[in-house]
């Protein structure tokens, strides 16, 4: 078997023009839409979707090491594009699983159209199991959606938008209704994105307005509440994957320019350079040694996926934990980096500053620290009484 070259997918030149866009991007918080017509063109949208239908036919585990690849060049804009890429991700598992309803995703991302993910609304810790959003039944099949959506990465350019909503009007309600709706007067896109960082993704707020699903692309009606339903499984799996992914490459970044900044600062104490300095070589050390296991368990994870292996339930501690630990890795590393490089890094102008403030999105994303525990102790200790 060939090796995966992931230079044929992403090339050095595409990779260091968007880094070299990145700084500016995050100081003017603004979309980086240079950056996603470069991918698009590089048929980056459709990566997930099968060669037959015009993609590039990739699993989730190369998927996973391109956006370990395109998150070491820009954070934000890996961190944006991984959310179309989880809906594309989610069409695979499903087809792969016998379950084609969401052709239509596939065939509209090679077409070029970007999707977007409005699941989170605040203050909903059910996430996939609930929705604060309503959705309205029409007599045709189709259901108005009115709600607001949260962290909708994407928010100045998606053109289809995935959502869910809860149906408590039909007779065998409440049901979770999975959709999907196109940009239109009834969606409200706020411009409020200023945060501490990965401000490229600019993960508006999204208001729905009454917006209408048409019938075909209600894919899914499903009981609220926990469950295993393949569309859930899809969403967890490919979400929690590439999310880990994200935070991974961040990680493999901040340890680049740790080992850079080593190499290049001297002591004056000394006269010989950091890199040779044994509590230098302590930390960088330790980076590594919490760095190295993560590419390794997204890509068990992912070609589990890839290959339908079934892990049962003990699959949502497997994914909700390989998030928790890329996330928290990614956030040490990242911290051990701006010690190792010194007063420097606590400039904007240094690279670590940006990825010291893009680390912290992570433990805002499902599985958040306190779902990744629970789920964790109800595996093995059982659902509390």
């Amino acid at each position: 078997m060939t090796a995966f070259d992931p230079t044929t997918h992403l090339p050095d030149v595409l990779l260091e023009r968007i880094r070299s866009r990145a700084a500016q991007v995050d100081h003017d918080n603004v979309f980086p839409q240079e950056d996603l017509d470069d991918l698009r063109e590089a048929g980056y949208l459709a990566l997930l979707v099968p060669a037959e239908l015009g993609g590039a036919g990739l699993g989730l585990a190369e998927v996973s090491v391109l956006q370990q690849r395109l998150a070491t060049a820009s954070p934000a804009t890996a961190l944006a594009v991984n959310m179309h890429l989880v809906w594309t991700g989610v069409a695979k598992v499903m087809a792969d699983r016998g379950i084609d309803s969401l052709r239509f995703v596939q065939e509209e991302a090679v077409a070029g159209e970007v999707f977007a993910f409005g699941i989170s609304e605040a203050g909903n810790d059910l996430v996939l199991f609930g929705s604060d959003t309503d959705a309205v039944p029409l007599p045709d099949g189709g259901y108005v959606f009115t709600g607001r959506k949260i962290f909708t990465s994407l928010g100045p350019v998606w053109t289809r938008l995935g959502l869910h909503g809860l149906d408590t009007t039909s007779p065998d309600g409440p049901k979770l209704v999975y959709a999907f709706v196109p940009r239109g007067d009834a969606v409200v896109t706020r411009d409020d994105w200023d945060t501490m960082g990965m401000r490229g993704t600019q993960s508006r707020t999204t208001e729905l307005n009454g917006v209408v699903a048409l019938p075909d692309r209600v894919v899914r009606r499903i009981d609220a509440g926990p469950s295993a339903d393949p569309i859930v499984f899809g969403i967890f799996s490919v979400f929690e994957l590439l999310l880990g992914s994200v935070y991974t490459g961040v990680a493999r970044r901040a340890l680049d320019l740790a080992v850079a900044a080593a190499g290049a600062r001297t002591s004056k104490r000394t006269g010989r350079p950091l890199s040779e300095d044994p509590d230098i070589r302590w930390r960088i050390a330790g980076m590594a040694l919490a760095y190295d296991a993560l590419p390794l368990q997204l890509a068990s994870l992912c070609a589990d996926v890839d290959a339908g292996v079934d892990h049962g339930m003990r699959w949502f501690t497997l994914l909700s934990g390989v998030k928790h630990r890329a996330v928290t890795m990614a956030k040490h590393v990242v911290d051990e980096a701006m010690l190792t490089a010194g007063g420097s890094a606590y400039f904007t102008r240094n690279e670590l500053s940006r990825l010291y403030r893009d680390v912290l999105a992570g433990m805002f994303h499902p599985s958040d620290p306190e779902s990744a525990h629970s789920t964790a102790a109800n595996a093995w200790l059982g659902p509390l009484p």
